[in-house]
Order: C-alpha cells, then structure tokens, then sequence
C-alpha cells in the first residue's frame, strides 16, 4: 500500500468500518422489487433511499419525472408512466462542486421470478436481483459520503449534488432533463454502477446507444381480388430493417428487434412498427447513424409508397476518453494502488448515465460500485468484501479531488 496522509487515513477507515452498515442497506434494498416500470416498488424503495441519504446535510427532494411518450404496437404514441428521482443538493455554494449518481430500478419486473437473495459462497458472495446493478454501488455512494462529512473540514471545502434515477435501465428518458442540470458545472463525477469485470475495471470509454420506432403506414387491400391496389405495411418495414443493417460496421451497431403489425392471411397489413436499437462508437458514427435512418426511411417510404414516422433518440451519447477524463481515471488508479487495489479501465459497448454526464464535458468514472458478474441475468451476484474496498476507493478518490 502507498503513503496516505492521516487525514486521508482516517476517513479511509470511517468508510471501511461502515461494512456491516452497507451489507444492510443493500441487503434491504434488494429485497424490494424495483424493476423500471414497477411505479409501487420504485416508490417504496425511493422511500428508503430518502430515509437513509437524508443522513447527509443538504436538501433532499423526490423529483416527479420527466414527460416520456413511447409507441404502442397499434402505432399509437402514449404517455408513459415514471418513478420519482431522489435528488440531493449539499452546499451549492462552495467553489468545487461534485455529482454522484446511480439509480434505483433494475431489468427485474415484478412477476419475474428472480426475487430473492441466496449464499453462492457464504459469507463472501451473494447473489440478488439487483445487489451488484446497483443496490450495492447505492450503499458504497452513501458510505463514502458520509466518510467524508465525518471531517468537518474536508466536508466544507466542497459542494455536491446526488442523483439516484428511477428509469437507468430505460434509457433514463425521464430523468435526463435533471442529470443535464445538475452535470452542468460539475467538476467531476462518479456514478456507482457496479465494476465492468469482477476484478474492479472500470468502464473506460463507452459507445452511444439511440432506440428507434418506425411507424409504416401503407394501405390495406383484398390479397386475392386486388393486392396491387394496397401498400404493404409490413414488407416496407422488413425492407427498412435490411437497409439499415446493411449499415452496420465495426463502429456502428443495428439491431432491428422487433416489427409489429401485420394482418390476416388475406389482407394486405397496412400498418407495421419495426423497432431498431443503434449503437455509435464515436460523436462521428452517431452523425452517420443519423443519416442513415433519416435515408433508409426516405427511401424505403418512396419505393413502397407508405408514410413512415420516427419515434426516438440517441438518448445515451458517445463516452469518448477525453484528457480530462484520463486524468480522472489516473486520480482514481492512483488511489486504488494506495489502498493496495489494481484498478485498470477498458473501453465497453455497455451504456449508462455516464454516457449523459460526459455528453455535458464533464469527466466522470462510472463504474465506482461493488465487484460482481451476471449482472441482468438471475445469476446476478456481488462479491461482498469488495463493499469495504469501493467506499475506501470513493471515500479517498473525493479526499483527493477536495485537496488537490
């Protein structure tokens, strides 16, 4: 382990003792199923949250969410109910201000079976829907924190806003409005998704991700007397769905998922919704995307004579590694050595709300949480010692950027 200063020591071991605490936390949060359109579990766990986070001095309020419409498998646009966001601001006065956020809901619906929490390994490792994605890097956030207030002096030289969103693993359509606001200014932050391999890498530089709906409205006719007479719905959206993952390369992933529609054998379907998920390396490819979509469907709607209407957007932009950025991530290994952990980054196709933080030029790890696997699947699971050694890395990584 490398040198640490005695005031950097010792808000290193008020995070360490808070293990017990932390396994709590994330072991009751966990507990209540808060899958992303689950509105009475996200607000019940929302309530915890509150309950626990409020131990930080501040103002703490429960954010209604953003409008967000979506399109039905009729074609139809609906609104789209959201959780609450919990929101917390601390000291916005001073001159650094920090964001640290993290979310949550998690992929876990409230009829999925994947509900309870089970021993892999007793004692060390846990599996639970949700304890790595991100129940877990939640208590980590409120442990380092809470390390930090516990000096009174450190605490005072620096502001700070946290953000815990309900709808992260839905794109965070609701809650971006709020992330854009409180990145903007921010000279840093650190969002608690859980490690990107088991062995602590961070997420380094992340690709973008867009969802689309097509709406293809063509004309319904008899498919025996008078088939030319109609305008096929559903062939015009195979066809657009071709051209666009023709456009796939190795920096551009298209992934048509999914056409609703159609009709009986003997109409021709005269509505037909293909839905498309594209994932853009660089700010460059995502302007390559654009244009792609914005063609095809030009295309496609002349050539079949339908009306084609796009939903969607390129919620999560672009991660690149910018300078500032790595000199973050070397701030955040630096510590990791000190604390005798190797911490290293690699680039990911994964997506999250640091994608939307980083969109605002403001450098942020987004990978602070617990060590884990499986996340998304029912073999979810969390190394449980590494909740001790991530609120030590958060606890002493915000040490340094107040005393820098």
């Amino acid at each position: 382990m490398g040198t640490l200063t005695t005031q950097e020591s010792a808000t290193v071991e008020r995070a360490v003792q808070q293990q017990g605490k932390m396994f709590r936390h994330m072991e009751r949060w966990a507990l209540i199923n808060s899958g992303s359109r689950n509105l009475s579990g996200l607000a019940e766990v929302g309530s915890e949250l509150a309950e626990e986070f409020s131990a930080l001095p501040g103002k703490l309020e429960m954010v209604a969410p953003a409008p967000v419409t979506a399109i039905d498998d009729a074609g139809r646009e609906y609104d789209l109910a959201h959780g609450k966001h919990l929101h917390l601001a601390v000291r916005p006065d001073a001159p650094l201000q920090l964001l640290f956020t993290g979310h949550m809901d998690t992929v876990f619906p409230k009829d999925h079976p994947f509900q309870a929490l089970h021993w892999i390994e007793e004692g060390k490792v846990l599996g639970g829907p949700g304890v790595a994605d991100m129940k877990g890097g939640l208590a980590v956030m409120l442990a380092a924190l809470r390390a930090i207030e516990g000096d009174a002096d450190l605490a005072s030289r620096f502001g700070y806003e946290v953000i815990i969103n309900s709808d992260e693993e839905v794109g965070s359509l609701s809650s971006g409005p709020l992330i854009a606001r409180c990145a903007t200014g921010k000279r840093a932050a650190l969002t608690y998704e859980p490690s990107a391999l088991p062995d602590g890498t961070l997420a380094g530089a992340r690709g973008g991700s867009g969802n689309f709906s097509f709406t293809v409205h063509g004309k319904s006719a008899h498919a025996g007397r008078n088939p030319r007479d109609g305008r096929n719905a559903l062939v015009a959206a195979a066809d657009l769905a071709l051209r666009l993952k023709a456009g796939m390369d190795d920096t551009l992933s298209v992934n048509p998922a999914r056409i609703d529609g159609g009709s009986p054998n003997n109409v021709v379907p005269d509505l037909a919704i293909l839905r498309v998920n594209l994932r853009p390396v660089s700010t460059e490819d995502q302007a390559r995307a654009e244009r792609l979509l914005e063609t095809s469907a030009a295309v496609v709607a002349k050539e079949h004579d339908v009306r084609i209407e796009r939903h969607g957007s390129f919620a999560r932009p672009p991660k690149p590694m910018t300078p500032d950025m790595e000199k973050l991530f070397h701030l955040v290994r630096n510590a990791g050595r000190d604390l005798g952990q190797e911490i290293g980054w690699r680039a990911t196709g994964g997506v999250c709300d640091g994608n939307n933080i980083a969109a605002k030029k403001v450098p942020v790890v987004d990978t602070m949480g617990v060590r884990g696997g499986a996340i998304h699947s029912p073999d979810e699971y969390m190394i449980v010692e590494s909740l001790a050694e991530r609120a030590a890395l958060s606890a002493l990584t915000i040490s340094r950027m107040i005393t820098a």
